[in-house]
This record gives C-alpha cells, structure tokens and sequence, in this order.
C-alpha cells in the first residue's frame, strides 16, 4: 500500500528516515516495522512563528518498497545528421537549449568563449591568489556560465513560461541530487554543479552535437534579414540559425548589436553591495532557538521595502556561503555570493540592492544619455571602475553595517569570507547617493523588521552590479529578433531570464522555437 501525507513536524522529527517513520505510524496507524521507506515529496521551512515547523509532503511504502524511480529519464537521441543550430555560450540558457535541440532531433553547435568547466576553476583561484582577471574565463566567462561558481540556486518564480519540474529533473538526471525535487529552494552549490555540468556536455557529444571552447564570436553572417551563422574571433564559420545565450555580462555583445544597429534598449537592473553576517547571528534572528543547526539547515532571509519610489531588497542570499570576486575585465571590481553544497562556511552573505531605471542614469551621471540603449551598461561600468579606484587590484572596499547608516569610516572590519581581501572605505561617501540614501533606509527598515539584523557585526562589501543584464535584446512573440529571421536571443544575457532555472527554461523555449523555424 502507498500513502501520501502532508506533515507539519518539528525540526527535530523530520531529520531522518528513521524518525519519519516513527511520525508516519502515528499518523496511520500501522506499526513502523511495516513502513518499508518513506520519500519526501516536498519539504519547506515555516520559521514565521516563534517555533519553527518543516512542512512535508511524503509517500510512505507499506507492506511493499518502491519500484518506480525518482524521476522518469529523458532519452536523448543520436542527432549526428539533424539539422545543424549554433548556440552562443555554455550558459544554463545554452546548455539546456542545446539538450532540448537534441530531444527534437536537431543538432546544437555550441560555442562557448571561455574554458571547460575543469580548467575555468584554475583562472577562478588565481583571481584571488595572483588578482588577476582572465577576460575570457572568470566568474562570468566559460562553461556553465555566471552560476556554475557562484552558488547554483535553482529557486525561481518564473514558473509561468515553462515546466521548472522538467529542469530539476534534467540536472538529476545529469547527477544533481534528487533531493531537489522536493525542496522549496533547491541547491546544488557550487562544489556540485560542475560535475553536473560536465556531464550535460558529455551527453551532448554522445548525441552527436559539438562543444567548442575558447571561441569567442565576433560577427553574425547575414544574408538580408536572416542570421545564418556567425564567424570567430579565429575567424572559423559556423553555419545555422543561431541561439544567442552569452550572459549578462558579454559586454562586447552588446556593443556589437548597438554598432551593427541591431535593435536593442536599455533595461533595469538592480546595484548595491554584498552584505555579510555571522551565519550564527542569521540562524538566531531566523530560527529564534539556540540549538536550531543540530535539525535546520543554515537560516536563509528575504527583505523588501520601497525608498523614493525604487525597490530595495536582498538579493541572491547565500547561506553558509562565501564572497567571490565576479569581474570579468580590467579595472573592475564586482563581488558575488555562493554557497557550497553543506552551506557550511561561518557567513551568510546577500546582495543588498537598489532598483535602477534607465531614465535613473542622467541623475546620477549626467554624461550618461538616457536616450543610449548602452546607458545602463555605462553606468556598471562607472561604479566598477569607482569602486576599483576606492579598492586596491582585487581587493575590496568595505565598511561596517552600521558605520554605513551612520556615516562613518569603520577603524577596523571584521573577519570576512572574501579571499582577496578588503579595504575599510567611506562607501556612504563615494557610492552614488541615489544607491547609498536607498540603502541607508531600506537597512534602518530591515532592521526593524529582524531585531538584530541592523548590526556593526555585518560588513559591507563594494560592488554588486551583475543582478541582471543591462540591455534587453528584442525579440517576438516567436523568440526570433524582432528583425532579423533565424536569431532567437536567449536567457539571461538577452534580458529574458533571471536565474539558473529561468534561464534554462528560456534556453528550452528557444530551442522549439527553433524547430518551428525548421517546419
């Protein structure tokens, strides 16, 4: 007999199989000896209250074990002779668009500017051992794209525009564990995910598509209005419709489109800091009991509020996480979250952000026309360059929580998980005051929402710019260019994704788009 039942325990009691079966036998009626397993469906945590509860949905096995597996498996087919599709970058966009091209039988190129998920890893390490930042392969540049090292958070709320379930269950398959399938928020971290990566490439190639690394794309090749290829830095040709997935940061792309009068407009993105706390101070505020981390997992926490009419907000939040150093050119520095699989460092860190509209930029730069589709890019590229000039190579500028609030240079920083390093700086003072004045208040409103969260123990780290892309690529309601036939831009980079698993569902609607473009 198979029963589904929804639970609402303590933390204490849903720790292992063991003692849900204890809970299953209370609830049923059946002795425990006959619960032969018990799998977790879904699973979240209601810390709202004063006692913190986990919500279950499980199906327990009675008097019989389970013969169905986890996930039902998706068959690649052998597309050695499909038709041939080129996809730009090895982003979650391209990645999945490239395995969504193989399930409906054509062939994905990929072409991927920086290195191998592998070798990436090694010019990842030397940024803070040498601080120095490999253009072609950094946090941005390579295979697995922006969040292949910087946390690999499958949570997201876009859930109207595809099956978020069929992209859980593609990255098991790829060897991401099944756990999260039932999760509210579910992770891989970045330990993890570059396995899984790697074996989304490897069945790539088993099915007859092509993986090339280090090679950067320099122009489309035309014919009229219709992309039909496009041409490398190294000046070989790939011929097919083209699926565009360079990520949010693949600057020169952009610049390309803008010159080539490609139609593109500015976007908005969101700018701040990395904010970081003591993750024992987190699980206190959150979990309000001292012994919560023998049952929970690392306390997460959300915050919004509104400051002259723009959102203020914690973004990307990184429990048991570390800061990394996510410039991907000279002359910046940009700092980002990730967590390993345990969650298990003694920080949590988010990004504390200000919502920025293009027609923002003229008050904050004046030099900065508004009218550009390049202007908020501009802008980016101005606060890094700010915040590398108030820094030193790759290390930081930095400043204590409260010290920011109330205006003053922090004497001294405490501990921080940033390897490169950091630097006591004035950012209330040189940070743009359209950020600082937002962030100032949304902190004082934090604050009062979780006692204990405005606090000289959290430090500020200078600058988070890279939430999302700063141009938006145009296209129908066909996913082609609003122009030009046979370009699909995708995911993030094109301004349509937001995240690992909005990305890749992008990547998967670009690809049926393609087939319809075939038909």
């Amino acid at each position: 007999m198979i029963r589904e039942i929804q639970l609402r325990l303590l933390p204490e009691e849903a720790t292992c199989e063991a003692s849900l079966k204890t809970v299953v036998a209370r609830e049923t009626g059946v002795k425990t000896d006959d619960i032969q397993a018990v799998r977790i469906l879904k699973r979240s945590i209601d810390a709202r209250q004063r006692t913190v509860f986990v919500n279950l949905k499980i199906r327990a096995f009675i008097h019989e074990l389970p013969t169905e597996p986890e996930f039902e498996p998706i068959e690649y087919p052998d597309v050695s002779k499909g038709k041939r599709v080129i996809v730009v970058g090895a982003g979650p966009g391209g990645l999945f668009a490239a395995l969504r091209l193989i399930e409906l039988g054509l062939r994905p190129i990929v072409v991927e500017r920086g290195k191998d998920v592998r070798a990436r890893k090694r010019d990842i390490a030397r940024i803070s051992r040498e601080q120095s930042v490999d253009p072609e392969s950094n946090y941005s540049f390579g295979e697995g794209g922006a969040g292949a090292y910087s946390d690999g958070k499958l949570y997201t709320r876009s859930k109207k525009r595809g099956s978020v379930e069929k992209i859980l269950r593609v990255f098991c398959q790829h060897g991401a564990s099944p756990s999260i399938l039932a999760d509210a928020h579910p992770h891989i971290g970045t330990d993890k995910l570059p396995r899984v990566i790697e074996q989304m490439r490897a069945q790539i190639l088993r099915s007859g598509g092509e993986v090339h690394f280090q090679t950067r794309m320099e122009r489309f090749l035309l014919r009229g209005e219709e992309v039909v290829g496009i041409e490398t830095h190294t000046g070989q040709c790939f011929e097919g419709p083209v699926i565009l997935a360079t990520g949010h940061s693949a600057r020169d792309v952009y610049r390309y489109l803008y010159a080539s009068r490609i139609a593109i407009e500015a976007k908005g993105i969101a700018v701040g800091v990395r904010l970081e706390h003591p993750q024992a101070l987190i699980d206190r505020i959150q979990y309000h009991r001292l012994d919560a981390r023998k049952y929970l997992p690392a306390a997460e926490y959300s915050f919004v509020a509104q400051s002259g009419g723009r959102g203020v907000y914690s973004f990307c939040m990184c429990p048991g996480g570390f800061i990394v150093p996510a410039a991907s050119g000279p002359e910046q520095i940009v700092v980002n979250g990730m967590s390993p699989s345990t969650r298990g460092s003694r920080w949590a860190n988010s990004g504390m952000v200000v919502e920025l509209h293009p027609e923002d930029i003229p008050t904050i730069y004046s030099e900065i026309s508004a009218s550009s589709p390049l202007c908020v890019l501009q802008f980016q590229e101005q606060l890094e360059r700010m915040c590398w000039t108030n820094g030193h190579r790759q290390v930081a500028p930095a400043q204590r929580m409260e010290d920011f609030v109330h205006k003053r240079l922090s004497s001294n920083l405490p501990s921080c998980s940033y390897t490169p390093g950091v630097l006591s700086s004035p950012l209330h003072h040189w940070m743009p005051a359209f950020v600082a004045d937002r962030l100032r208040e949304g902190f004082l409103r934090f604050g009062k929402m979780s006692r204990g969260f405005l606090t000289n123990e959290a430090l500020m780290v200078g600058v988070e710019t890279r939430t999302s892309a700063p141009v938006r690529i145009l296209r129908g309601a066909n996913l082609q260019h609003v122009v030009l036939r046979g370009l699909f831009p995708c995911g993030e980079g094109a301004g349509y994704a937001g995240g690992i698993v909005s990305a890749a569902i992008d990547g998967e609607r670009c690809a049926e788009s393609v087939a319809v473009f075939f038909s």
